[in-house]
């Protein structure tokens, strides 16, 4: 049988970390190996499969680009491609395995790790889980040394990135990053086809032992009733992110229901504009009925949103929510623009929803829908007066902190709403100088309550994501942080 990675980590919480390489099965091998893996994925890359990108995501959910460190369920730092680390003030040691080997054959060293690190950091933007982070980093022997610019309690974590992927030399080309053949994983990225398939083999040498599925066939596929189809014609194995109105087209079996760390969100301008003004942005809030789009978009299969952080992160609970909310304005005839995308497919009729409500509040309100790819430069560009968002809240790191600080510190590298408050950049470094554990969780939520206060989005509900297997599939990942998809112990009858 294969060694998965979930047992990897239960093995890795158990024992101590120096031990770990006892836990991984000997050789390789196909003994149990099935077919190929059919996968239709929502949204198509946009970046070439970079890792500096979220094109990282693919690359992690395909199992073929590794990272020095993974996250347990609970959202801990554990080994993965390093086995131990040691923080000395602004620098932290990690030491990594010595059993690795890239698909291209070329040997996993501490040279080959720390280039993939510095040009993450080098990068223009910069990968997300960096913003803030300025760091060097230095191999000898077989141990790699990142030093902050600031101290980071939560390094380790930022490692867990699939944005901090490790790759061969061959992969970093005239600036470009080329994930083909490249990885360290248990399936080798062979082929590309731009934004309409890639192709990966398994990969017989992979350190963690047997992989069972020969390959995964990839394709995307933006329309989710598309997506949902390929699963009722036997045209998939797994599909990504099945839209709530298809998941009663489908038999109970084959779908599974995830509570998601990933808030739909309304940005509003702060910087131009209506929504400079914070009296019209608490009319917006006021004017907003998200119960009525949990029940009519998303037939109940969605929470309602009290914060930025939903139940998928328990302790968010413990949130004193707003303090002290803006007085609503007169909104009587304020125009706006309203910007979101089609590739989920429950946005364009939140949308529609929203428009609704704001124009009974006196709002008059443009919709503008298009692919992601299509409106995401606009967005971050301040473009619209409005830009709704379905946003994952601890995809990087497994804390908070990077998605805040990228959507709403003054710098964030996804502010969408083009938002800069001296508090919330406060509260925002009180929160990433803090060491993991119950002071940084109540730092945290301190700046939550500041962003909230500010009215710069408007949070309206939290997904869960609905994914959808064959019958003829055992193993396949349901992952909150959708970093995980297809793994070693996934396999097709």
């Amino acid at each position: 049988m294969p060694v998965s990675r979930r047992s990897l980590l239960a093995a890795a919480s158990a024992a101590p970390v120096l031990g770990l390489a006892a836990c991984f099965s000997e050789g390789s091998g196909s003994a149990g190996a099935s077919g190929r893996v059919r996968v239709a994925h929502m949204l198509p890359p946009r970046s070439g499969l970079s890792p500096l990108t979220d094109d990282a995501f693919k690359l992690s959910r395909w199992a073929t680009a590794e990272t020095l460190v993974v996250l347990d369920a609970d959202g801990n730092a554990l080994p993965w491609l390093a086995t131990v680390w040691v923080q000395e003030g602004n620098t932290w040691t990690f030491t990594l395995r010595e059993d690795v080997a890239f698909h291209d054959g070329t040997p996993f060293t501490a040279e080959a790790v720390a280039h993939s690190l510095t040009v993450a950091a080098q990068a223009a933007p910069k990968p997300r889980i960096l913003d803030g982070v300025d760091l060097t980093v230095s191999a000898s022997g077989h141990t790699v040394t990142v030093t902050t610019a600031d101290t980071d309690p939560l390094l380790p974590h930022r490692m867990s990135s699939p944005q901090l992927a490790i790759l061969a030399a061959k992969a970093y080309r005239d600036g470009i990053v080329d994930p083909v053949g490249a990885g360290t994983g248990a399936f080798v990225l062979t082929a590309v086809d731009g934004t309409v398939s890639a192709s990966l083999d398994r990969n017989d040498e992979w350190w963690g032992g047997e992989v069972l599925a020969a390959g995964i066939d990839a394709s995307f596929v933006p329309d989710g009733t598309a997506r949902a189809g390929k699963l009722r014609a036997g045209e998939a194995d797994i599909v990504e992110a099945i839209p709530v109105s298809q998941a009663g087209l489908l038999e109970a079996d084959q779908i599974t229901e995830v509570p998601m760390p990933r808030t739909c969100t309304l940005y509003l301008n702060c910087s131009a504009g209506p929504f400079a003004d914070p009296g019209v942005r608490a009319a917006a809030r006021e004017a907003i009925d998200a119960a009525a789009i949990v029940d009519g978009v998303y037939d109940g299969r969605a929470d309602l949103a009290e914060g930025l952080l939903g139940p998928a992160i328990p302790w968010a609970a413990e949130r004193a929510g707003r303090t002290a909310p803006a007085t609503a304005a007169n909104a009587a005839g304020t125009a706006i623009t309203l910007g979101t995308f089609t590739d989920r497919a429950e946005l364009p009729e939140v949308a529609q929803v929203l428009q609704q409500q704001l124009q009974d509040a006196g709002f008059t309100v443009s919709l503008d829908v298009r692919e992601y790819a299509n409106i995401e430069a606009d967005a971050l560009d301040g473009a619209f007066d409005a830009f709704l968002l379905s946003r994952a809240t601890v995809l990087d790191s497994g804390d908070p902190v990077a998605y805040m600080f990228s959507d709403f510190a003054s710098e964030g590298s996804f502010n969408l709403s083009q938002f800069a408050d001296d508090g919330v950049d406060a509260a925002l470094e009180t929160a990433s100088a803090t060491v993991p554990g119950e002071e940084r969780r109540a730092a945290v939520l301190a700046a939550e309550t500041a962003i909230l206060n500010a009215d710069a989005a408007i949070p309206l509900l939290h997904e869960r994501v609905i994914q959808g297997d064959a019958a003829t599939v055992t193993g396949s990942i349901k992952d909150p942080r959708e970093r995980e998809l297809v793994g070693p112990e996934t396999s097709v009858a």
